[in-house]
């Protein structure tokens, strides 16, 4: 087929479009938390050492979230936080620039865009492997929900 031609060009699915305006959302969002975590990371700590004082009557369920393991993955965090932003970045550039590839039905998007959803999570059990024993682990289940959405879409991409 003649891709040449505008009438055969394929066209960008409902599904893609979605996923990769949701991609665009995502990446601001971590943009924000990551330069945020950055500049912040003393004061939470000391926000969450104030929280553990408070908590001593809480459900054992909100206890979790400020509970030890908490406090250490935290302060796992702020000892390391040079690395965890150069990681973000990296990761974020290449989410937007998969992103923007998959948008052109590049298929080599999806696989620029898969190294940088998984590369923070590589980072994070390097630098930070007691997240994975907290509940925010938990939050894992977004970013492979879009993996596999976009596994799914992955069929739409003709170049």
């Amino acid at each position: 087929m003649n891709y040449d031609d505008p009438r055969n060009k394929p066209k960008l699915t409902t599904g893609l479009n979605i996923l990769t305006i949701l991609t665009f959302v995502g990446c601001a969002y971590e943009l924000y938390s990551s330069f945020k975590n950055y500049i912040t990371g003393s004061e939470a700590l000391d926000q969450l050492d104030k929280a553990q004082e408070k908590m001593e009557s809480a459900p054992a369920w909100v206890k979790k979230f400020t509970g030890p393991e908490v406090r250490e993955m935290m302060v796992k965090g702020i000892e390391n936080k040079i690395p965890l932003i150069v990681l973000s970045l990296v990761s974020i550039a290449l989410c937007i620039y998969g992103a923007i590839e998959m948008r052109k039905l590049k298929k080599q998007g999806y696989f620029i865009w898969l190294i940088g959803e998984v590369l923070p999570y590589i980072g994070t059990a390097i630098f930070v492997p007691m997240f994975f024993n907290t509940i925010f682990a938990l939050l894992l289940i977004f970013p492979l929900l879009f993996i596999i959405l976009y596994t799914i879409q992955k069929k739409n991409l003709k170049f």
